[in-house]
């Protein structure tokens, strides 16, 4: 190889950058100290941005296709470099590569909970403190090249999505904490509104991200959850409402019925005489359930009723149960539950037997 050959190899004639990966976001081409050489073409494909930079300065910014790379076309480059001899030498700048595509399904979460102020979860007039997490996923693209090198990259020869994670995930578990201590919804309602929460983590972050050249093409919230505690309490709430329940000691009574009298047959002696047990204290229990609920029982006098001591009369001997008496409380026991279908099985038989 000759001397003008070997010069002539030093020449970079053609310049372009093929990405391989799903996570580079810029990438400075590898001169490996060469010059390029005038009226070099720069091809840049479709979702790619090349930007030149000459003595620590941007000369310019180019789009999809090809380009020729000379002073003429590039007239802050002969600004810069000043040159006063035609334009034919070859010239040394850096030429970076920055990524215009969608990165998708970034993942964002809550490392630590977030605390909520709820009045529906309030105690005396002070509204509740309910942690939350939250977690989803985001897209987002470089918006302008020209800004996002300026304030972001610098003279980093490459950067990859991981490093803008790392800002763009801080910033968005900030901005969800802020839209939800805002928003006007209760925390047991939020996972029915993650779409006015996520737009609203957009809009207070979209200023931040722009000045930085990048833009959220979709912010998603996925879930957002309660302490196990905290969603067992709202859980047992609903289901006492669908029962017509008010009152939580009632529900409560009633719950601790139902485990008696399920586990009657584990217990020592006559199952039977445990069921009934059971349907002893759901009966004193549905008294004392009723009260609490404004609905007067049996034995408890109505509110503003005058109250009459009981007089002592001689307690008459309670007549004997008939068959079809029998058969009609012991069927009542097995659809309150409070006998197995074995239990009432052998017992219906007994009854029938001794008839």
């Amino acid at each position: 190889m000759g001397l003008m050959s070997f010069i002539r190899s030093q020449f970079i004639e053609i310049v372009e950058w093929i990405d391989d990966t799903n996570y580079t976001l810029v990438h400075r081409f590898p001169d490996q100290d060469h010059e390029i050489k005038n009226g070099a073409k720069l091809v840049c494909r479709q979702g790619q941005a090349a930007i030149l930079v000459s003595e620590g300065q941007m000369a310019d910014v180019f789009g999809p296709g090809t380009h020729t790379l000379s002073t003429q076309n590039v007239p802050v480059l002969s600004t810069l470099r000043g040159w006063k001899h035609g334009f034919d030498s070859p010239y040394k700048v850096e030429i970076y590569f920055v990524n215009l595509r969608q990165y998708l399904d970034q993942k964002w979460g809550t490392p630590n909970p977030i605390i909520i102020r709820d009045s529906e979860f309030g105690v005396n007039g002070r509204p509740g403190r309910i942690p939350i997490r939250a977690f989803g996923n985001y897209n987002f693209r470089i918006s302008d090249p020209a800004i996002f090198f300026k304030e972001v990259v610098g003279t980093q020869g490459l950067m990859t999505s991981d490093e803008i994670e790392r800002y763009a995930k801080t910033r968005l578990v900030s901005s969800f904490g802020k839209a939800a201590s805002l928003s006007k919804v209760h925390v047991a309602d939020m996972a029915g509104h993650v779409d006015v929460l996520a737009d609203e983590v957009r809009k207070n972050i979209d200023a931040d991200f722009t000045s930085l050249g990048f833009s959220l093409t979709s912010f998603i919230i996925e879930s957002i959850t309660l302490p196990p505690a905290i969603q067992k309490a709202i859980e047992e709430a609903a289901a006492q409402a669908a029962r017509g329940v008010e009152n939580t000691m009632a529900w409560e009574a009633m719950q601790a019925t139902r485990d008696v009298a399920r586990n009657a047959h584990k217990g020592q002696g006559n199952s039977m005489m445990n069921a009934g047990m059971g349907m002893g204290m759901g009966m004193g229990m549905g008294n004392m359930m009723g009260n609490m609920m404004g609905h007067p029982q049996q034995g408890y006098p109505q509110q503003g009723a005058a109250v009459v001591p009981p007089v002592a009369t001689p307690a008459a001997p309670a007549p004997a149960p008939t068959l079809q008496e029998k058969l009609t409380r012991l069927k009542a026991a097995f659809d309150a539950d409070l006998l197995t279908e074995q239990e009432y099985t052998a017992k219906k038989s007994s009854l029938l037997a001794d008839f």
